[in-house]
């Protein structure tokens, strides 16, 4: 009966050769991809020109209007504040003017803007073309003036709601998108009737 072959360390030659046939391949094979590197920060949408948002209150507005805006910027928001700058009186055409002329020219994607009721400021907003103004005073207006109106400039009455609810109504509007469909023939009167009484008032102008 032949006896068992006892197994046999491998010898300090042989294990370095193994060492060495393993590093080789190693080495030849294709180095791993670097990471993609970023070399500034991510862009947010919010800081492009379309998500600028222009502000303006008039001196009733004034504190609420501050405290709003530091919000925004809080949030990552470009800021734009049309005013005014101190509770001195002034006048809300102004400003509601100021801020409507932003969002129509295209510098800034919405305005938003406080007075004591929020009523003038939009009735003035509105007489800017191409803008929506819209007064909001509670979520269910805020969604509603977005989704259906398209609406890009927000008033708000700073004598009507409190801090808290004010700013909920902010963060609700900026976060409602455009519904569109239905809607769109909606609005699309609405542009047209604008453009009919801008028609007219050329034609006044031109006499």
């Amino acid at each position: 009966m032949t006896a068992p072959v006892e197994p046999r360390s491998p010898s300090e030659q042989e294990v370095r050769s193994l060492v060495e046939r393993v590093l080789d391949g190693v080495i030849a094979s294709d180095p791993p991809s670097a990471p993609e590197i970023r070399t500034g920060p991510p862009v947010d949408a919010r800081q492009d020109a379309r998500g600028k948002i222009a502000i303006g209150a008039d001196h009733g507005g004034f504190p609420l209007k501050e405290k709003i805006g530091f919000r925004l910027k809080e949030a990552g928001y470009e800021v734009l504040d049309c005013g005014t700058d101190s509770h001195e009186a002034v006048d809300y055409p102004d400003l509601a003017h100021a801020v409507a002329r932003e969002v129509a020219s295209g510098a800034c994607r919405y305005g938003i803007i406080v007075d004591g009721a929020g009523i003038g400021s939009a009735m003035v907003a509105n007489k800017v073309p191409g803008v929506r103004a819209a007064l909001c005073y509670d979520l269910s207006t805020a969604r509603n003036s977005r989704e259906h109106n398209h609406a890009n400039v927000l008033t708000l009455g700073a004598g009507l709601i409190g801090e808290t609810l004010a700013w909920q109504i902010v963060e609700e509007w900026l976060s409602i998108e455009w519904g569109g469909d239905r809607h769109a023939r909606r609005v699309a009167k609405i542009d047209d009737i604008e453009r009919q009484y801008s028609k007219v008032e050329m034609t006044q102008d031109h006499r």
